[in-house]
């Protein structure tokens, strides 16, 4: 697509494709009203900010692929849009102007629940809370939990390939995935939708589409897997002595209780303390401040006993010298209170300043190590940075902070985004990582993954993309 940004669609679209809109979607299936499409091209952080003047709003699945076969002809070109709570600019248009905004939010319906299979079908723009709300219902769980859980949209997610809070017992978002239904560039209808855990039928095709974000086709649908509810859950607050104890904890821990680990989370010291001073009404977990505290839960659907089973296990791993302190939440109320300190070091360092942050992920081993050195390398390149790394160490992903330095402004302090980004993503890959654990790639990491993924890996991508879509319209300027 060429001319002048979208600012007024007609002055640069095709004559006749808004009328073609309007008889495709009707007048709720589409807009061009500059307030209402501004909302949607800011993300969560504000760091991706883009443009564009025409919202499509398609409301079934046929309507998604009558409209994409309409852009597909014209040649315009669509972001593909959930809830708009990603991290890396692949939901927002760029600042050309020129992407149309492609919105899922309309496609919303649970199709389907077959508690006997344990599979839920449902549609692209399903809230990720309402699909656990409808597994809960069945007396199942949709194990999927992220921050954004009650905005974020289950197309989204799997676009996206999301992590969050259970990756160590059920994985990610691929995972969880047994069929999807994609309409791909020019409008055709790909029908994947099988609930078969089984299939060895050549080419797994969905996998193309999972964690692409929208640059291979528009996920419209997806058969999702179910799991028992854990009849007990536990949950445990720690102080350790250092990352390389936690990671030696895990160990311990896992030795003894298993796949009953759904969680195990890692959080700087100084980076709780910030949240709670954040947090209105907040009470420290531990009687103590720490330099470094652990989340574990853990949970089963056996009789009750799990509590006693893991207060013994921790007693041991205290007597190595492994934790310092902990507590056991003694009832739910106790147990969000702890999972709403895990949950707040984002809103909580924005608020105290200026903050880097990076998704990054090594090996669980690795981890030590990366906190390490990168300690030494960043008091040494940022003098009085407040270095806050947290994630889900249970699996290697680390959100790896820097908190601007008290006494530097946040516009100094910004201005060396890149050469700290750099410098952060050459420890990580140093030891066997990846630049981008669960948030993607989007058009903030297109230009590290260029230089840093090999060059074979990159020519395949090229191919599938070329394939897939070969007039460039689904996402362009995303991850390739």
């Amino acid at each position: 697509m060429t001319g002048a940004p979208l600012a007024d669609p007609s002055a640069d679209l095709p004559e006749g494709f808004l009328a073609a809109v309007d008889a495709c979607l009707g007048p709720r299936g589409w807009s061009t009203d500059a307030g209402r499409i501004a909302e949607l091209c800011v993300e969560r952080w504000g760091t991706a900010r883009g443009r564009s003047g025409l919202l499509l709003r398609p409301g079934s699945v046929a309507e998604v692929a009558a409209v994409l076969r309409l852009c597909h002809d014209a040649g315009v070109a669509v972001v593909p849009q959930g809830g708009n709570t990603g991290l890396v600019g692949a939901g927002v248009p760029d600042a050309s102007g020129r992407l149309a905004i492609l919105s899922l939010a309309r496609l919303d319906r649970i199709r389907a629940v077959d508690p006997l299979n344990d599979t839920i079908t449902v549609e692209a723009g399903c809230v990720l809370a309402r699909v656990q709300d409808a597994a809960a219902a069945v007396d199942r769980l949709f194990p999927l939990a992220l921050g954004a859980q009650g905005t974020c949209q289950i197309g989204g997610n799997i676009a996206s390939n999301a992590g969050g809070l259970n990756v160590l017992r059920y994985g990610m978002a691929r995972a969880l995935v047994l069929g999807l239904e994609v309409v791909l560039a020019d409008g055709r209808l790909w029908d994947g939708l099988r609930s078969l855990r089984k299939d060895n039928t050549g080419y797994d095709l969905k996998q193309l589409f999972i964690g692409a974000e929208g640059t291979l086709g528009v996920i419209t649908a997806a058969v999702l897997r179910l799991f028992p509810r854990p009849r007990e859950v536990q949950t445990a607050w720690l102080a350790v002595p250092s990352p390389q104890a936690a990671v030696e904890l895990l160990a311990h821990c896992r030795g003894q209780l298993g796949e009953t680990i759904s969680s195990f989370e890692l959080m700087a010291g100084g980076l709780v303390e910030l949240v709670l001073a954040y947090l209105p009404g907040a009470r420290a977990p531990l009687a103590r401040p720490a330099a470094w505290q652990v989340l574990i839960e853990v949970g089963w659907s056996l009789e009750e006993g799990l509590a006693a089973r893991l207060e013994a296990v921790l007693a041991a791993a205290m007597e190595q010298g492994l934790i310092s302190d902990g507590t056991l939440a003694a009832s739910e109320q106790q147990r969000q209170a702890l999972w709403t300190l895990r949950e707040s070091p984002t809103d909580a360092m924005a608020h105290a300043g200026a903050v880097l942050r990076h998704d990054v992920a090594v090996p669980i081993s690795e981890v030590p190590a990366l906190i390490a050195e990168g300690e030494t390398v960043f008091q040494t390149l940022l003098p009085g940075v407040r270095i806050l790394p947290f994630g889900h160490v249970g699996d290697g992903n680390l959100h790896y902070n820097l908190l601007q330095p008290p006494d530097w402004s946040a516009e100094a302090f910004l201005a060396r985004k890149a050469e700290v980004q750099a410098r952060v993503f050459d420890l990580v890959l140093a030891h066997g990582g990846s630049i981008s654990a669960e948030h993607g790639i989007g058009r903030l990491k297109r230009d590290e993954l260029a230089r840093r993924r090999p060059a074979v890996d990159l020519e395949l991508m090229r191919a599938l993309k070329t394939v897939l879509d070969p007039r460039g319209i689904l996402n362009p300027g995303a991850v390739l």
